[in-house]
This record gives structure tokens, sequence and C-alpha cells, in this order.
């Protein structure tokens, strides 16, 4: 999975754009600008409820073509002194999308990180959307012997899924939860690369204070089925078929990110939701924002902000399957439009 989307020559976000009407998928920011102009406005709360310290760096991890960011900016440049305050840092390791995004946020003069390991020691507010679903993961299937990885293999020279025979060295990442309530031919599927990155991110808010903001579709509840997708233009693709022509994506469990946060970071953090994409952003001010969007806009333009802050929030299109996860340092921050902090367990 990580070759096909992230080899240098031959991976699918290395030699294409895959967003918009003309890509693979359209993501939330690129559907309408409330959305991004709203996690810039839950930032700049964040900074003020931490006291509004005169350094801290936003990041976003996988930026896409920089609208999101954009976005958030301009919202949040009515308060000038968060503004002032604000480095920008992006995380991303395509030097197309690298270079979409200096075109977008040249005024902002964003770093660039390949990873959230050379972060700065800073504060930190950090935005994460469609992020966590593109990384690498593990899958496993239960058989009668134990917990067996699911691997891509040559098969009578054709792409093929086989079962291990023996276990993996991943095999021992599954969570004790799932191994609790599984059954023969459960799927259980593990994110390595999510677990290092959230360990990261956690145990430098818990040392330098800010808050991180995940926008993703997944899950609450252990699921017993495999959620890899692949989509091409966008419609359902096989995931085996032309390696590096297609999005492929996993659904992100929520609960195992918020488990390995406390576990890396203790009393440091807490963690919120997860919440429905849908009761973020009406909770965040969504109706009102478009209605002040919509007061002068032109009868075409009415349509298409409807339209979109619809697509947004139906049931049937982002509002639930998509769902809002935070994480804050300190005692006292509560991030806007969450109203219950989780406890997670081992």
């Amino acid at each position: 999975m990580a070759e096909a989307l992230m080899h240098p020559i031959h991976g699918y976000y290395a030699k294409s754009d895959p967003f918009g009407v003309n890509g693979d998928f359209t993501t939330a920011p690129e559907i309408c600008q409330v959305f991004g102009e709203l996690i810039g406005l839950w930032c700049a709360d964040i900074w003020r409820q931490m006291g509004a310290p005169e350094e801290i760096a936003i990041v976003e991890c996988g930026p896409g073509r920089g609208t999101l960011m954009t976005d958030a900016l301009r919202a949040a440049a009515v308060l000038p002194a968060f503004k002032k305050a604000v480095s920008v840092h992006l995380v991303e390791a395509s030097p197309f999308l690298r270079s979409q995004q200096e075109q977008a946020l040249a005024a902002f003069s964003p770093t660039w990180h390949e990873t959230v390991a050379s972060l700065p020691d800073l504060p930190m507010l950090l935005i994460a959307n469609e992020f966590f679903d593109a990384l690498p993961i593990n899958q496993f299937v239960l058989t009668p012997d134990g917990w067996r990885e699911r691997m891509v293999a040559s098969v009578d020279g054709m792409f093929a899924v086989v079962v291990s025979p023996q276990p993996t060295p991943r095999s021992g990442l599954i969570d004790a939860g799932v191994n609790a309530h599984a059954k023969v031919g459960d799927i259980a599927e593990v994110c390595p690369l999510g677990i290092s990155i959230i360990e990261a991110i956690s145990t430098k808010i818990a040392e330098y204070g800010g808050a991180a903001l995940v926008v993703d579709y997944g899950y609450a509840e252990p699921q017993a089925r495999a959620t890899l997708q692949s989509v091409c233009s966008h419609k359902a693709h096989d995931f085996l078929e032309a390696p590096g022509t297609a999005d492929i994506t996993a659904h992100v469990d929520f609960a195992a990110l918020g488990r390995v946060a406390v576990r890396a970071a203790g009393t440091g953090v807490k963690c919120w939701g997860p919440i429905s994409q849908a009761d973020f952003l009406m909770r965040l001010g969504l109706a009102e924002r478009a209605a002040r969007l919509t007061a002068n806009a032109t009868k075409r333009q009415v349509r298409d902000i409807e339209a979109a802050c619809h697509r947004l929030i139906a049931v049937e299109e982002m509002g639930t399957l998509f769902k809002a996860f935070a994480i804050s340092g300190g005692s006292t921050i509560v991030p806007p439009a969450f109203v219950e902090c989780v406890g997670f367990n081992e």
C-alpha cells in the first residue's frame, strides 16, 4: 500500500493531482470554503484558551492542494494577534503536492516536513483531514490457528491476496480488545505508521501544549471486516489492479488513536470524540456562516453553497461517515464543538 501510494516515481501521490472533479476524489475543503474557515476559527479559539502564546505552530498533515490551510488562515485573520503568532508547517511527502501548496500558501511562507518528527518544539495546533485513512495498514484474519496476516503475492502472474501460513512480526500489534471478541473469519486492520504519528503528536502536545484535530471516515467501535478500498475517477476500483493509478485507503480506528495517545502521553493529554462531521460543523456554526455567504449571493451561488453544505452534513453524504476526533493538552482546554472528554483505557 505504501509503495502504491508514495513510490517516488510510480506512486499515486507522486505523479498526479487526485483532488476535485477531474481527479479521483473530492475532500471537504474542496467542496466548500466554510469547512476550512470553521477549522481556522477552531484553532484560534484553542489558542485563546491557551492564553494566547506569542508563538504557535499551525500544522497540517497531508495538506492536499493547500485549500484547507488557506481558508483556515483567512478566517483566523480576524484575530491579528493570532495571525502574528502563527508559523505554518506542512507535513507532506509528495513533491507534486508540495508544489501546489507552495503556490496556494506563498503569502504564509510555510515550512515543509517529511514527517511529524521534525516539527518545531512549540505549542502546536495540528490538523489532519483525510490523512490517516491514506496511511498503509496491515490486515489480519482470525483462523483456527490464530491471527494470520493477509498479504499480496503473485499468483499465476497476477496480484492476489493470500494468507500467511505463520504469524508475522506485525501480528503482535492486534489490539487486545479485538482479540477478546473476535471469532474465526473476522478481519482486523492495524496501522503502524498511524500509531507512531499519534504517539509523536501526543507527546509533543503534552510537553508544549496545543491540540490536534483529526477529521476522517472511520469507526469508534472495533470492526470485524475489511475496510480497505480503492477509488479511481470517483468510482470503486480493484486495489490489486494497476497499483499506483488509484487511491487506496482504509477506515480510521478512532478508538485505537485514543488509546495510543493516552498510552504515549498519559495524563498530559485528553481525547475528545469521535463525533459526526455533521455535529462538528453545525456546532461550530456552519449554518450561520452559510447564511452570511448567501445573503448577497446570486441565485446560482446560493444553490452551490447550499448543495456544498448539504454534502458536508447530510447523513447520506459525508455527515455521519466522516467523524471528528481531538486531542488536547493541559487540563483546561475544551476543544470547540466537543462536549465530552473520552477516556481510553487499555
